[in-house]
Parts: structure tokens; sequence; C-alpha cells
């Protein structure tokens, strides 16, 4: 495989209109429900930001070049974009969805049902790290690359358990808001560890363990395919303990904040319960 592909295979323009509309799509829904409901909470331009560069980030990563090359060439590239979909892109897209606009699904009871299911935080922490780390074993993840459709069905198995693996830390709704800060932070730290043996599995390997880079030439990368293999690790782990640090920090600041306002708050309830006090003990006497 010398040959790169064409400008269609490289940017997929498909996807990319695709992704404009789903944009064009929220901007309306949240402009026109804004002037319709007076109950609903207006979105913040720090929401619509988040959910612009969620839309972005799955472009770049589904419909970039990167799926091109990753699919053909470079398994480092490959777990670039495994490492954007899943890690990355929920989280932003999550953080960018008003609970008003999410809430009307609950009310189908079929989803609601299985939604709250696979969200619980066990099912969900050990779900998405199961097929994650069952994608990646060389048998698995070489007959998914002879057969797109198969691919394609695992794929969106992995992106839509991957929302529901996030959606405990960054829920939009608070009624199914099952963690406090504390166990958010032990929940992220489960997830690190059951992401582990996926990439020591392919960083210490000393030979190439699947089948489709084995004979692959990269003549614009100057690096062996067991390099490529190893270093497509690297990145898998490097960007997860990158993303996951963000949010521990997200949440652990998060958490810092609100206990500082409830202190301050309390702190500012007791004084005027002494002023009122002193001003009934002055007014007797």
């Amino acid at each position: 495989m010398n040959q790169i592909g064409g400008f269609f295979d490289l940017w997929s323009p498909v996807l990319l209109l695709v992704v404009i509309v789903i944009g064009y799509v929220y901007n309306r829904f949240i402009t026109k429900a804004n002037g319709i409901f007076a109950d609903v909470e207006p979105v913040s331009v720090k929401q619509k930001l988040s959910f612009y560069t969620g839309l972005a980030l799955f472009y770049i990563g589904q419909g970039s070049p990167i799926n091109y090359l990753g699919h053909h060439y470079l398994f480092s590239m490959h777990m670039l974009q495994q490492t954007m979909l899943y890690l990355i892109v929920p989280i932003f897209i999550w953080l960018g969805t008003p609970g008003w606009m999410f809430r009307p699904l609950m009310k189908n009871r079929v989803f609601r049902v299985a939604f709250t299911f696979f969200t619980r935080p066990l099912i969900a922490l050990f779900l998405f790290n199961m097929l994650f780390s069952i994608y990646h074993m060389p048998l698995v993840m070489d007959g998914l690359m002879r057969n797109e459709w198969l691919q394609l069905i695992y794929h969106i198995a992995l992106f839509v358990t991957a929302f529901t693996m996030w959606f405990p830390v960054f829920t939009p709704l608070p009624e199914l808001n099952r963690l406090n800060d504390l166990k958010k932070l032990g929940y992220i730290f489960g997830n690190g560890i059951l992401l582990t043996p996926a990439c020591a599995l392919i960083i210490f390997a000393d030979t190439i363990i699947y089948d489709m880079y084995k004979n692959v030439t990269i003549p614009f990368a100057h690096m062996s395919p067991l390099d490529d293999q190893q270093l497509g690790g690297v990145i898998m782990k490097m960007i997860q303990e990158v993303v996951y640090g963000a949010v521990l920090a997200y949440i652990f600041f998060r958490w810092y904040r609100r206990e500082r306002k409830e202190d301050e708050y309390a702190d500012s309830f007791e004084a005027q319960e002494s002023l009122n006090h002193q001003g009934g003990s002055w007014n007797r006497a």
C-alpha cells in the first residue's frame, strides 16, 4: 500500500456535512427553546463552545486523514483516533448538552430503562473497558479490520459505551447524578487501572501483533512497523493519563470551590445571626 487515498478518502466531506448539520440543528434548537420556554435555562457560551469542540474533534478523529492513515498505514494514528473518539469527544459533548435538552428522551420508558441501566457506574465502567480491551486483542482486531460492517458495528458500540462511561462524571441530569465528587475521583482511578492492560499489551510486545500492519510500507514515516506499534501504545497511554488527570483536577477544584462557597455562606449566616441576636439584646435593653 504505497498510494495515499484521494480527497474523499482523506477528508470525508459527507461526514463533514453531517457534523455541520448537527451543529446547526443544535444551535437552532437552543436558540428557539430560549425564546419559547420561559423555564429553560439559557445555554452559556462555554457550553456551546464545548459542544462544538466535541463535534470538531469527532470530525478530526473520524473524517480527517487520521482515520484513513490509521486504517491503512499507521497503527499509531489508529490509537490517536481511538483516544480522541472515546476518551475526549464524549466529555465535550456532555458538557455542552443542557439537561432540558436531554431530559425529554427520558420520558420514553424503553429508553429510560435501558439508559438508566447502562449508565450505572459499575456497569458503565466495566462495559466500556471490557469492549475496549477485547477490541485490541489481535484476533478480534484483525477480524474486524477485514470486515467493514462488523468493524462499524463494533465502533458504534464502543462510541455509545464511551458516552455511558463518561455520563456518571459529566451527567447533565442532576437527578441521575449517582456519584458524589469523592466517588467520581475513585471512578476515574478505576478507569485508568482497567485501561492499563490494553496499553501494556501493545507497548511491551516485541513482535507485530496485528496482521494488517505487518507488511505495510510507510513511505512518509521513518520508522518500522514495530516502532509504530509501540508508539501507538504510548500515545494511547499518554493521552489517557492527560485526560484522566485533567478530569481529576476538574472534579477536585469544582469540589473545592463548592465547599468553599458553602463555608463562606455558613460563616456569613452565623455572622448575620450574631448581629440579629445582638440587635435583639439592644432593643430589649
